[in-house]
């Protein structure tokens, strides 16, 4: 007889039995498909909240647990990525909510890297959405494992089959039906398990608590035909012959592998089914994977600890203004007051008071182990994708980066705030949602964005975390591209730098008479993070901005080959998808 998991677990050594233990990973959905409402009743069945909220309703004080900032609560939509801790079962899960709105992409594709397995949910009444489809291409990249819940059965949905075959068929994954709708809408009686032929009934207005669970067990069993009605039952039984014959088996390795999908159905907001989508994942998803560095592959089981940021977050508690930074462990023990190497600045640090997280609260944790998340506080030093280990240099791959699409000027009400105003853009721009630039003829504050939302985030946590109102005006800036001096000695000049600066734009200007072409000198901003993968030397380096389309880019450098003969010049491509980075040589 094989061995249970709790068995197999507790035959390792106690480390290996609290990594066996870890289930990380990421809800990944369209908007309003109930990304967050099943957020919060994994959290219900984990015992982490007493009552489960929901996203937005009139009359209702009880705000989801995931939607911690104000404007969430405010707008009903998640603007960042949540991080909860809870046990269920013989696991500790480590539950990251991203935002499910294209403008709020990049936080979503950096939380991505982080977990070791993903939830995609499903609006059954509208089947496979777009941004559902561009988020299953960025796990497509790691090959990540998903488990499929198809959501809002208390509503009237699309034919079940009808929802597999479009998973198969837009998504390029096996759907393995793990549990069958019985009706829908009104009509919605439970789902059947096919693999432990078991029906679980539902019952209505029990959304805020754990549902007294309700079964009966075989398919044909006259007790069935009783609860959900002859019709109904016989129904069930025809589609299940159906299912059986056209649908894919589950199989754990081709599940691993990314290529076939165990698929639950249910309704969050009832509070159903998440349980059984719950089991599958302690059961099923993998304990914390290998990570690739740029020099070797890091096992989960090594003893050295190794671990990466994948978000900044600034005024989780905004009383303090603090700004802390997310870091998932990828192998070794942590314990309070362990020194480690930050990488990128070659420095050791003590982490003495790192943080565990349910949404907004947090509180100090004295151990973790892989998969787990920790929050270290950031007073300006921390970078996404900072690497930090126990001496060994090397760096976690795979964390992107993105080069702004929107472009607006930001201005005070109140000229007497620009410190404040200054001090809200550093600590915004370093959660990577938004950047700031400033041109080199004035002293404008530029903010670049991937979305439109993006804006009115920066705006409104200005106003609630900052107290500082400033409206955005339109400015003529289409896109950004950086322009960078490897020689550190030069790049601290300001002469050289300024001079040299004035030198290239006057270089491009004269080669952008064409429409298409428009110019703008700009300065490194201090507030501004940037990438971490490039090097510290250049920190303070000259730099330009040309906006264009990437493919005028080769021409471009090409004349300036010819104009600035002092110069030496050529193009690389970034971690930024699309984007070209400059580089001179002075």
């Amino acid at each position: 007889m094989p061995l249970t998991q709790e068995e197999r677990i507790m035959t390792l050594s106690p480390y290996l039995q609290e990594v066996a233990k870890r289930r990380t990973f990421a809800i990944i959905s369209h908007p309003d498909a109930g990304k967050t409402t099943i957020t919060e009743k994994v959290l219900l069945f984990g015992q982490a909240i007493q009552t489960a909220g929901t996203v937005k309703g009139r009359g209702s004080n009880q705000h989801a647990k995931s939607d911690w900032m104000e404007m969430e609560k405010q707008r009903g939509i998640s603007i960042t990525t949540s991080v909860m801790q809870f046990p269920y079962h013989d696991c500790l899960v480590n539950l990251l909510d991203t935002p499910g709105h294209e403008d709020f992409s990049e936080d979503t594709y950096r939380t991505l890297t982080a977990v070791d397995c993903c939830l995609m949910v499903i609006d059954a009444a509208k089947g496979v959405e777009d941004r559902t489809r561009k988020l299953m291409e960025v796990t497509r990249l790691r090959d990540t494992p998903i488990l499929t819940f198809m959501n809002k059965l208390d509503r009237d949905i699309r034919d079940p089959m009808e929802l597999l075959d479009e998973v198969e068929n837009e998504l390029k994954i096996g759907c393995a039906p793990i549990t069958w709708p019985i009706g829908c809408g009104k009509l919605f009686k439970g789902v059947y398990h096919l693999y432990k032929d078991e029906t679980y009934l539902y019952q209505s207005g029990k959304g805020h608590t754990i549902q007294e669970v309700r079964i009966v067990k075989g398919l044909n069993n006259p007790d069935l035909d009783a609860a959900v009605g002859e019709d109904l039952a016989q129904q069930l039984r025809d589609e299940l012959e159906l299912v059986k014959g056209a649908s894919n088996e589950f199989d754990k390795e081709l599940f691993l592998a990314g290529e076939i999908t165990p698929v639950f159905f249910g309704t969050a907001l009832g509070n159903f089914g998440v349980d059984h989508m719950l089991d599958g994942l302690v059961e099923w998803a993998p304990a914390p994977m290998p990570r690739q560095t740029d020099t070797r592959t890091v096992e989960a089981s090594e003893d050295k600890f190794t671990g990466f940021v994948f978000k900044i977050q600034a005024n989780m508690d905004p009383k303090h203004r603090d700004r802390v930074a997310f870091m998932r462990v990828v192998s070794g023990k942590y314990e309070k007051g362990m020194k480690l190497r930050q990488v990128r600045t070659a420095k050791d640090v003590v982490i003495s008071d790192a943080l565990t997280f349910m949404a907004g609260d947090r509180s100090h944790v004295e151990e973790a182990y892989p998969g787990d998340i920790l929050g270290l506080h950031n007073h300006g030093t921390i970078q996404i994708g900072d690497t930090f280990t126990q001496g060994e240099m090397m760096k976690f791959t795979g964390i992107p980066n993105f080069a702004p699409e929107l472009f607006r000027r930001i201005r005070l009400k109140d000229p007497l705030k620009q410190k404040q105003l200054l001090k809200g853009l550093v600590q915004l721009s370093e959660e990577g949602a938004v950047q700031v630039f400033r041109p080199i003829s004035n002293n404008d504050l530029i903010v670049g964005a991937v979305g439109v939302l993006q804006f009115d985030v920066v705006v409104s946590r200005l106003k609630s975390e900052y107290n500082v109102e400033a409206v955005y005006e339109s400015v003529n800036v289409a896109t950004a591209r950086w322009v960078e001096c490897a020689d550190a000695k030069n790049s601290k000049s300001s002469s050289v730098r300024t001079k040299a600066n004035w030198r290239l734009m006057a270089a491009i200007t004269s080669l952008t008479s064409l429409p298409a072409w428009s110019t703008c000198a700009w300065r490194r901003n201090v507030i501004r993070t940037f990438s971490s993968t490039r090097p510290a030397s250049i920190n303070s380096c000259l730099q330009g901005a040309v906006a264009a389309a990437p493919c005028q880019f080769p021409f471009l450098i090409s004349r300036l080959r010819n104009v600035l003969k002092t110069f030496t010049f050529a193009y690389v491509f970034d971690d930024i998808p699309s984007g070209f980075k400059i580089v001179i040589y002075i």
